[in-house]
């Protein structure tokens, strides 16, 4: 019994993560979509949701679902897994919470690990939301994910299933820090500052509002640089528009000023917000309801 015990204990943080994760992309699917729209048009001056919503229709919004999916059943269940699995090892091995530099340190290494798990799936729904806005002619008009990944690999190589790693390895690092950390620290203070034994559902949610508000400032250069390195083709001389992250963000600044890196924040805002408040409450949930029952 103590051994399956203790299997299902490993088991049960990722497969948690993985459906908190697929959880809230069920819901925050059309925010992401528009998201990356702006931070695409941003290079050309383009249209916005109206527009969006007039030449494709609801259905624009929920260009890649299958693979945003994807994405949350390795890049979540990745990242959240781990995280949880070092906080409670630390717990029942230490009988303590982790510190806040311990948790940024797991919070980090999960982010790491997440993102580079989750990349090719990440460039998957980068190219299917960002497929509508090049010319019909240039469209990739992939089938579903996994037809993604295997004409990718087939056209471009394998290696280009990690293209634009190196943002999406920072913008992990900085969603999981900014959701994970600071989730359990506003709530460790909630319980300090009211002189509680035990969190509270109003104490989960001022966190989880929180850890959205420092997700959301914190990752959206990264996500913008990683947006636009995912989603380049070659030009007419056959040379990519970006050499790399350093360059992008360069060019995004000489283009569009400093202020391009955070392009479409209040849209982001609105998408990684209810995103980190679904994902920490519905894990949080989840757990409590498996460990009373």
């Amino acid at each position: 019994m103590s051994n399956s015990n203790n299997k299902a204990s490993y088991i049960k943080p990722f497969l948690f993560g993985g459906i908190s994760g697929c959880t809230a992309v069920a819901i925050i699917m059309p925010l992401d979509t528009w998201k990356v729209r702006l931070q695409i048009y941003s290079e050309s001056k383009g249209i916005m949701a109206k527009e969006m919503h007039r030449v494709e229709g609801l259905k624009g919004f929920y260009q890649g679902l299958g693979s945003a999916m994807l994405r949350q059943l390795t890049y979540a269940t990745a990242r959240l897994g781990i995280y949880k699995v070092i906080v409670d090892e630390v717990k029942i091995n230490q009988k303590r919470d982790l510190s806040f530099l311990e948790k940024v340190g797991a919070s980090s290494f999960s982010g790491l690990c997440g993102a580079l798990i989750g990349n090719p799936t990440d460039i998957c729904l980068v190219r299917f939301q960002a497929d509508a806005t090049l010319p019909v002619a240039e469209r990739r008009n992939y089938k579903n994910a996994f037809d993604a990944l295997y004409r990718i690999t087939k056209e471009e190589g394998l290696p280009t299933l990690w293209r634009g790693s190196t943002p999406t390895v920072l913008r992990a690092i900085a969603i999981t820090v900014g959701q994970l950390t600071t989730y359990d620290e506003i709530k460790q203070w909630c319980m300090k500052i009211f002189l509680r034994k035990k969190e509270t559902m109003p104490d989960r949610i001022m966190a989880s509002v929180g850890a959205g508000v420092v997700t959301s400032v914190l990752s959206l250069p990264f996500d913008n640089m990683k947006t636009k390195l995912q989603k380049m083709k070659v030009d007419a001389n056959g040379k990519y528009p970006y050499s790399g992250v350093a360059d992008c963000f360069l060019k995004t600044i000489q283009r569009e000023k400093i202020s391009g890196l955070w392009v479409g924040l209040p849209v982001y805002f609105a998408r990684v917000a209810p995103q980190s408040i679904i994902i920490l409450l519905v894990q949080d949930l989840l757990h409590h309801v498996f460990e009373k029952h």
